[in-house]
């Protein structure tokens, strides 16, 4: 999130109130590739060819009125090499009565690697349409109703990005370039660095923390190959929680000292996974006790007593995470309508915190109550309702994960 700016497309296809998301740019580069390939990131790369796309920005960009190519002027020093053109953006602010961008913005000195990161963002645009544009229509006529485009950018670059999303204005009017909206992250800061810290050896710090934090919590057994994938996702699940769990507009602090991160701290995100795991292991319990005849399979919903939870945790669990789920998930994938100005926020960090409020509670819970009980008829069904109970927060647990592209644990 706060490593690699993007930009995300989201078509709304009416009726239905569900999205289609395309990212870009593309990288380039294998380490970044293989960094996102560890942090279960699924990211468009390789670059496709856009020769043609910059060739027609550039054209648009010699007949734009706000563009000075060449010589500006007796006394005027020429352009740098390699600029094609310098474009009046504070013009164009003050012209379009736009609202929310620097005051600062003024001249913007456009080079061919400028229009090639347009050319991507145009293309994406383009291909999230549910049907494309007409053949040879020009870039103004390529109106995408439905098409939101925003980009999510760090603090340090927001200047910068604020203006590509002019050049994109100018240089390709339309509903896609006329809806840019910015999504800025805070700054990531360490305590007490030695040097700086890239995103390469973050995620080697805290990979080698997982796996001794395991050691020292499960012995030898997580020196086993098998532990390799458990420590990859309990890695990647610490990393996703420590960038995510905070609002994005706001300040991370990230402790790297070696007792910083655990299998056991309450607010951590292999912490979730723990619980998850521990549900996993509940219903393994279960039927492998099923299979040997000491419990009767679990009924159908529909035939229990679900009376029998009396519990303040079962309805703590029920009341404060089963129903409200459905809202938590729409308030996190929800942006706000369009509007003036040029920012907006979002509440990245609700499926995180949900997930970390429900794993404390469910932990409480798990520990104080004995769910699986003697094999007596007469405990039965005050199981079962338990069961059915767990299984629904184990389902919860799943979607949750799911959103942030976590796999569950079925062990830890």
């Amino acid at each position: 999130r706060r490593r690699f700016p993007a930009l995300l497309l989201r078509t709304h296809p009416a009726p239905s109130r569900s999205a289609r998301v395309r990212l870009v740019p593309a990288t380039g580069d294998e380490q970044s590739q293989e960094l996102l390939r560890r942090l279960r990131v699924a990211w468009p790369h390789g670059c496709p060819s856009l020769d043609d796309a910059v060739t027609a920005l550039a054209q648009a960009l010699a007949r734009s009125p706000y563009a000075t190519a060449g010589e500006r002027g007796p006394g005027a020093a020429a352009l740098p090499p390699g600029t094609l053109a310098e474009v009046d953006l504070r013009s164009f602010v003050q012209q379009q009565r736009l609202e929310g961008y620097d005051p600062n913005l003024s001249v913007l000195l456009v080079t061919e690697e400028k229009l090639r990161c347009l050319a991507e963002l145009q293309q994406a645009v383009l291909q999230s349409a549910v049907s494309g544009p007409a053949p040879g229509s020009p870039p103004a006529r390529r109106c995408l109703p439905g098409c939101r485009v925003v980009h999510v950018v760090s603090c340090d670059e927001e200047f910068q990005q604020q203006q590509m999303d002019l050049l994109w204005r100018i240089l390709d009017p339309g509903a896609h370039t006329a809806q840019q909206k910015l999504l800025v992250c805070g700054p990531v800061k360490v305590t007490k660095p030695l040097s700086p810290v890239g995103a390469d050896e973050y995620l080697q710090l805290r990979r080698r923390q997982m796996h001794e934090a395991s050691v020292m919590k499960y012995g030898e057994l997580a020196q086993d190959e098998a532990w390799t994938e458990v420590i990859d996702v309990l890695t990647a699940a610490a990393i996703r929680f420590e960038m995510l769990s905070t609002a994005h507009q706001s300040q991370i602090i990230l402790d790297l000292e070696d007792g910083s991160i655990s299998t056991k701290g309450t607010k951590s995100g292999a912490f979730v996974m723990y619980n998850c795991a521990r549900l996993a292991t509940l219903f393994d319990t279960f039927q492998r006790a099923v299979e040997r005849g000491t419990y009767p399979p679990l009924p159908p919903p529909e035939e229990l007593n679900f009376s029998c939870l009396r519990e303040e945790g079962e309805w703590l669990l029920l009341f404060n995470y089963l129903l409200p789920f459905p809202e938590v998930l729409e308030q996190a994938a929800e942006l706000p309508p369009p509007g003036k100005g040029i920012r907006i926020t979002a509440s990245t960090e609700a499926v995180c915190k949900f997930l970390i409020q429900l794993s404390m509670d469910f932990s409480s819970y798990y520990n104080r109550v004995h769910i699986l009980g003697e094999p007596f008829p007469h405990l039965f069904e005050q199981m079962f309702a338990r069961l059915q109970l767990m299984a629904a927060v184990r389902d919860m647990f799943h979607s949750a994960l799911a959103t942030l592209h976590l796999p569950p644990l079925t062990q830890i």
